[in-house]
């Protein structure tokens, strides 16, 4: 009797188990994209604290993957191109702070004659340790419990940090019952903290089984589905990764600091602390400049009235300011000459602005001739711009 029942138990296991296939134990040279300057640049903004990888180990995938992108393997199988991918996926991953996981279902000695394994459970990632889980998936056998290991993952996620993506790799071949529920259940335990995503790792004659895995991604109400041809490049692992893992931004770029909002910008702006409202010239002076005196003159020329309208706007507009009147002139002619010349601009300027109502008690002159130019005195644009009147705070 013992004899008879010892025989169906083994002759059930085997059945259940199938043959072990083995997988690689190296993986193909695979140069990931660095995503880690998108990062810092800030064109990619992490989504997500954890991903949970599913990987399917049953007998189905000990099969030979007929797809493209694994050149390096002889007749890989499909198991040893989920390998390859995850292998692929963790290169791919920038250096970001980020928990992982992974767990296996099929059935047999490859997962300890169990339904399902956890491989890894949630721990904080580490590309090595991580490595390490993925070879632990050393070979395929038995079916396909896949909504097994959905359910196990309902605890294995208990404390995984943030927004979570789970990742299942498999061919969707043979499921014997639909995982669907099991998601339901993690929606309900997780809600929109958690996504579903698929990557199909099948062949032309196994199509329904890339529905079946949309059908999943569809039922958890956020993720997508893929295939393992669309990833298997560089290219396309680091659009997986991205897409997984992150929302593309756009950075934010700080505006140069303009202390005192006349326009332009500290770093350039040569008369800091401008009244608000004032009209500055091209370095952040309140000025009166270009060809508002002509050669040799001191005359306040009538094109200019705006100017002096906002001059003595904004003096008005401002009781408690008081300003110094600076005049400046070109080269030519003596520096002695040129420094009375600019004496007298600075005084005609003052003498406006008095006779529009602005107490002169709040106006002093001083003129600096020839000695702080502005511009090249080679050219006359040049000269022009030095024949200026500039206002300088002195209430500050």
């Amino acid at each position: 009797m013992k004899k008879t029942l010892l025989t169906v138990t083994t002759i059930a296991a085997v059945a259940l188990s199938g043959c072990a296939t083995q997988s690689i134990s190296t993986f193909e040279p695979f140069q990931a994209k660095d995503l880690n300057s998108l990062i810092r640049s800030g064109h990619l903004q992490q989504k997500k604290g954890t991903f949970f990888v599913i990987n399917d180990s049953s007998s189905s995938t000990g099969n030979t993957y007929l797809g493209s992108g694994f050149s390096g393997q002889s007749n890989p199988t499909k198991l040893s191109v989920e390998k390859e991918l995850l292998n692929r996926m963790n290169k791919t991953i920038p250096n970001i702070s980020l928990s992982s996981g992974l767990r296996s279902f099929g059935y047999g000695s490859c997962l300890d004659w169990g339904f399902t394994k956890l491989n890894q459970a949630v721990q904080s990632h580490s590309p090595a340790t991580f490595n390490s889980s993925i070879n632990s998936l050393e070979c395929s056998s038995g079916g396909t419990p896949v909504a097994s290991a959905f359910t196990a993952a309902n605890d294995d996620l208990a404390s995984a940090p943030g927004n979570i993506g789970v990742i299942l790799f498999s061919d969707g071949h043979n499921y014997d019952v639909s995982p669907i529920p099991a998601i339901e259940t993690l929606k309900a335990t997780y809600g929109n903290k958690l996504c579903v995503y698929t990557v199909w790792v099948g062949n032309e004659d196994e199509k329904s089984g890339q529905a079946i895995l949309e059908g999943l991604t569809a039922a958890s109400g956020c993720g997508f589905s893929t295939t393992a041809n669309a990833i298997a490049s560089s290219s396309g692992m680091a659009n997986f990764v991205t897409n997984v893992f992150f929302d593309h931004t756009t950075p934010v770029v700080p505006k140069p600091n303009d202390s005192d909002g006349d326009g332009v910008i500290d770093s350039k702006d040569k008369c800091p602390n401008t009244p608000k409202g004032a009209i500055v010239d091209r370095d952040g002076c309140w000025a009166f400049h270009g060809i508002l005196f002509d050669f040799d003159k001191s005359t306040i020329k009538a094109e200019y009235k705006n100017l002096f309208d906002n001059a003595i706007l904004v003096l008005k507009q401002n009781p408690s300011l008081t300003v110094e009147i600076q005049g400046h002139t070109d080269s030519r002619g003596s520096e002695s000459y040129n420094q009375s010349l600019s004496i007298s601009r600075a005084q005609a300027v003052k003498q406006h602005l008095v006779n529009n109502g602005i107490a002169p008690s709040r106006l002093t002159t001083k003129g600096f001739g020839e000695s702080q130019p502005v511009a090249s005195n080679e050219t006359e644009a040049g000269r022009a711009h030095n024949r200026r009147v500039v206002y300088k705070r002195t209430d500050m």
